[in-house]
Formats: C-alpha cells, sequence, structure tokens
C-alpha cells in the first residue's frame, strides 16, 4: 500500500497513532473508504464525504456503540475515531459466509432485539443513505412507521416522480394497515438498514454489522430487509434466531408490510423501478 499523506494525516490527527499506509476501499454507495495500516499494528478503515450532512458520521459512529452495547449481541466494529467529516473504524477482515457463522449472527441478532429500546425512535435524528431520517418517538409502531418511515419518503418520491400516484395511493393504503397486520411488541432495537451489503462475514464464524439507521422499533422490519436483498445462508440465521426469539407461524407472510419502506427509500435514492415493486408488494396487503 502507498501513503496517501492527506489522509494519512487526518487520520493520525483523530487516532494519535502513525499511518504507514493507505489504500482505496471500493464498493461504498455514499461515502469513500479507505484502508490504513497503523504503526501500532492496527488495521482501520476509514469513511469520508465531500459536505456530509450535520453529524452524519457522528450519528453513525453513535448507532454503532448503541448496538454494541449489548453483550453477545449483534457484532459492530469499533469506533476509533470519529468527527464531522470522516469515520475511522476497526477493519473487519472477511471469509466466505458459513453455516456456524449464520447461526451465530442469527442468535446475537435475536438477543440485540431482545434488549429493547426505550420507545418507538431515538434521541437524535439519523440517516440512511444520505437520507435525513426523522426518529422523534411516536407511542406505537403503526404510527410510527406510517409517519416516520413511510409518509417523508414517499412524498419525496411521489413529488420528483419516481413513484407514479397510483402505486404511492397502494403504498399508503397498505402502510395504514401495519398495525392490523403486525402483532404488537414492545420497541426492539434495531440495526435500522440490515441488508445484505451491511452484513460482514468475518474470521472465525464472527459476523459484523455495519453503516446502521440504528432506532427503537419493531423486529421484524430488520427481518424484512435482511429478505428483501438477499443474504447468504438466510435458512440458517433465522433457525438460530427463532431458537432465541420465537416468531409467530405466519411471520414471513408479514414482511412485505415491512418491506415497503426500505424500497421506497430506494426509490428516492436510486430511482429505477423500485416504487412499482413497492406497489406491487402493498397490492398484496389490500
Amino acid at each position: 500500500m502507498a501513503r496517501q499523506p492527506a489522509v494519512a494525516g487526518r487520520a493520525e490527527q483523530l487516532l494519535g497513532s502513525s499511518v504507514i499506509s493507505t489504500a482505496p476501499v471500493a464498493g461504498g454507495d455514499v461515502s469513500s473508504a479507505v484502508k490504513l495500516r497503523l504503526s501500532n499494528g492496527r488495521t482501520a478503515f476509514l469513511k469520508t464525504l465531500t459536505q456530509a450532512p450535520p453529524s452524519f458520521f457522528e450519528r453513525e459512529a453513535a448507532g454503532l456503540r448503541w448496538l454494541a452495547e449489548v453483550d453477545d449481541g449483534v457484532a459492530t466494529p469499533e469506533v476509533l475515531g470519529v468527527d464531522a467529516d470522516c469515520l475511522i473504524l476497526a477493519w473487519v477482515e472477511t471469509t466466505r459466509p458459513g453455516q456456524e457463522a449464520a447461526a451465530a449472527f442469527g442468535r446475537a441478532l435475536a438477543r440485540t432485539h431482545l434488549t429493547g429500546a426505550p420507545s418507538y425512535g431515538f434521541d437524535t435524528d439519523g440517516y440512511i443513505g444520505r437520507l435525513p431520517l426523522n426518529n422523534q418517538p411516536l407511542p406505537t409502531w403503526a404510527e410510527f412507521y406510517v409517519e416516520r418511515r413511510i409518509t417523508p419518503y414517499l412524498r419525496v418520491a411521489r413529488d420528483k416522480g419516481l413513484v407514479a400516484p397510483a402505486d404511492a395511493d397502494l403504498i399508503e393504503r397498505a402502510a395504514a394497515r401495519v398495525g392490523e397486520i403486525v402483532p404488537d411488541e414492545r420497541p426492539s432495537r434495531l440495526h435500522g438498514d440490515l441488508w445484505n451489503g451491511n452484513v460482514l462475514w468475518g474470521q472465525e464464524d464472527r459476523v459484523v454489522a455495519i453503516d446502521p439507521a440504528a432506532y427503537g422499533g419493531h423486529r421484524e422490519i430488520d427481518l424484512a430487509m435482511l429478505t428483501l436483498f438477499g443474504l447468504p445462508q438466510l435458512p440458517h440465521v433465522m433457525a438460530a434466531y427463532d431458537e432465541v426469539a420465537p416468531l409467530g407461524d405466519d411471520w414471513q407472510d408479514r414482511l412485505g408490510i415491512h418491506q415497503l419502506f426500505p424500497l421506497i427509500v430506494h426509490a428516492c435514492l436510486f430511482g429505477g423501478g423500485y416504487g412499482a415493486r413497492a406497489a406491487k408488494i402493498a397490492a398484496r396487503y389490500l
């Protein structure tokens, strides 16, 4: 690895350790990323975003730390440094997904969810991708899901022509039924953006979750995201999850109602056919 002086210097300011070398990391949709080799023998991961929104990286770091509070819960990378312009995390060396790792991840996710949260929401707002995420608490999951998760992004997508008016109407009507469809549960501690790309299969069967949009909500929304975009070894993850935090027999039939949110967010961020896909799912619940 070579050494980029500006990147290395910024990291050294936050870490108090010399950076021996740097190397760009591909794959991020939002931030630029660099791998750092430090003089203390550690390897780190630095994320930067030009003109990052206010508290963008600080909120991500807070979410990682909140999830990490759970003993034997979902593993997250250690936060080594954070500031308005960047976030530095411990490096996660990845390997191929395996059944034992999947089962361990399922049990850990269940324990994180069971730890719970004080309310439906969080004590600060956050971000999902580059989009602001309103986490102001509401008394019920049905209210929170409609008012904080569906309505704001559906409005953006509709105003930008990313979701057809008829499709938006279907989505709105289906989301309004979440209180009828989804069993009432106390708030779970959620990752909030738990799709395949945010799950790293680390060494020694350690699965690490990154890039959270953490808040208190219904646990099935994390599960809905895992199933929506596909996760290797998902049946083993869910079997182990169910051992620790049993799900109802019809939980898979309900997942679509919670998949509306990530699909609308994807419509806002990427356009394409995500809005039509959300409407097709919504129609099943009407």
